[in-house]
């Protein structure tokens, strides 16, 4: 990378969350961690927009730019209002219609979407040798689209979406045939309809279901049987209650810790152009739990 593109690679991270009530965020000390573990200086902001009243999205970055930071990360409500922001877009951000890092450098903004790397790196390593024939992904908001385009990467043949709005699974089957042609996405209206018939090797969960403040759980987790592995994406807690019910059924289970870990080492390399060790990262995430 040259020197003039990022003078600060080699001394500091200087980055930023964007969002609104992002208080307990984890990411700002997996970075900042990170950062000194490789005797770099880290600081890494949060701009959390729920106590800066209604400043734009525009003046975030603007603001960003004249304080030097290298780059945002940029999650609730924001990754797909950012879009308009930006000079120009990884093939993950183009293909998923959001950006949840942006890299500030020399003047232009670049996005890119490290959540949809994220979650195929975590599934990669946490469910190994899992079937994928056939996967039930719940949810097609803005983190069921990059879980989509994941689950495809890793060789998802047939996609099943589920969707409080049936629009919006059908949009996101339409996007990922279109994106990932090896994958073929339909939209469902029913899961009790779909095990019935053609059973789902696995679940993933991509609503906000099973949150702290969202309990319960976005299918009936009475269909779901121990030859079936579940996924989630929420991390707080990282046992929600549809990971719970499938890990007592004996079913093999993936949290959301691992999206959250990995979807931060790509930013750390995105933003200082050094690669970050993801177990060191995922000690300081866990360290929450303690």
């Amino acid at each position: 990378m040259a020197h003039d593109m990022h003078p600060r690679s080699d001394s500091s991270l200087r980055a930023g969350l964007v969002g609104r009530g992002i208080a307990l965020s984890r990411t700002p000390a997996m970075h900042e961690a990170e950062a000194r573990a490789q005797g770099m200086t880290g600081d890494y902001r949060l701009i959390d927009l729920d106590e800066r009243g209604d400043i734009p999205l525009a003046d975030v970055l603007a603001e960003a730019e004249a304080d030097g930071l290298d780059g945002l990360n940029v999650t609730y409500p924001y990754k797909v209002e950012v879009m308009a922001l930006l000079h120009d877009l990884s093939p993950n951000a183009r293909a998923v219609g959001a950006a949840n890092t942006v890299i500030l450098r020399g003047g232009r903004r670049i996005g890119h979407n490290t959540d949809l790397w994220g979650f195929a790196e975590s599934f990669r390593r946490g469910l190994p040798d899992a079937a994928t024939d056939h996967v039930l992904l719940l949810g097609a908001g803005g983190a069921g689209v990059a879980v989509a385009h994941a689950l495809a990467d890793c060789g998802v043949s047939r996609l099943s979406i589920l969707d409080s709005d049936g629009d919006r699974a059908a949009s996101l089957a339409a996007q990922v045939s279109r994106n990932r042609p090896g994958c073929a996405a339909d939209a469902v209206n029913d899961a009790a309809t779909l095990f019935a018939g053609k059973r789902p090797n696995g679940v993933v969960n991509a609503t906000p279901m099973g949150m702290a403040k969202l309990p319960g759980t976005a299918i009936d987790t009475d269909l779901i049987t121990p030859d079936q592995w579940v996924a989630d994406i929420v991390y707080f807690p990282l046992e929600t209650q549809l990971l719970a019910s499938a890990r007592a059924k004996g079913c093999r289970v993936l949290s959301g810790g691992g999206m959250a870990v990995f979807q931060a080492v790509r930013a750390f390399e995105l933003f200082t152009g050094r690669p970050a060790d993801p177990d060191r990262m995922k000690a300081t995430f866990d360290a929450f739990d303690r």
